[in-house]
This record gives C-alpha cells, structure tokens and sequence, in this order.
C-alpha cells in the first residue's frame, strides 16, 4: 500500500481546539498538496483526517484537488499511532492519504518508515510504503 501522511496546513491559534481552522495560507498550503499529488499522477482511495476542523479542511481541499473522498476518521484525532493509522487504512484501497497532527506524523513516519523521524511543517508530506 501506498501511503501519503499530510500533517494539516497551517491553522488559526484558538479555543477549542478541535474547531481551529485553517488560515487562508493554510487553506493555500492544502491545495498544494492536492496539485502536487496529481502533478505525480497520484489516485488515492480515499483521504482519511483527524476529525478535527483543519484537518477536515486540509483533507477536504487535498481530496478536491485529487477527485476522491475525504472522510473524518476518531483514530486518527491527536495521539494517533501508526497501529491507529493501519489500523484506518486496512482495505481502503492501494493509495490513502492521511491527514494528522504532530508530533504524532513524525512519530508514525519513523515507525512506519525506516526509523528516521521527519521534519514535519504544516502540509508536510512523507510518502510511506506498508506491506500487505
């Protein structure tokens, strides 16, 4: 399986928290990513978020760029886990794009990948490849 992790684009300070939206750079940032993807000819599955706000937003705009569906999943709120995240992407499809939060991203891209954990900024991607 192809896997895109996407920390969520950039987000307006604010409480509560989990309904912390995305700035408008943020919302910029986010499309990127979906253009970037299609640039590469990516087709993912599905976007699975947090279901936090921006991150519904990161994958609302990533999965508008990409023509697929974006869906709000509880084990991917903050403190996921990579268990978490295979756990979400299991028969989902061959190419899933993920949107979390940090430090969680670093923390599943260094145990999912080969150890090294990631700079992650807002919009960050790292591309994972998890056997079947």
């Amino acid at each position: 399986m192809q896997l895109f992790l996407v920390r969520h684009a950039d987000a307006a300070p604010g409480e509560p928290d989990e309904l912390r939206r995305l700035t408008p750079e943020g919302r910029v940032q986010a499309r990127a990513v979906g253009e970037r993807l299609a640039a590469r000819g990516i087709r993912p599955d599905v976007v699975l978020t947090s279901p936090l706000l921006r991150a519904r937003e990161t994958g609302d705009a990533i999965a508008g760029e990409l023509a697929c569906a974006s869906e709000p999943s509880d084990s991917l709120a903050p403190g996921a886990t990579a268990t978490a995240v295979q756990a979400a992407v299991a028969s989902r499809g061959e190419t899933v794009v993920v949107v979390g939060h940090q430090p969680d991203c670093g923390q599943i891209a260094a145990e999912l990948g080969d150890g090294t954990e990631p700079s992650f900024p807002p919009a960050g991607v790292v591309e994972l490849h998890l056997a079947d």
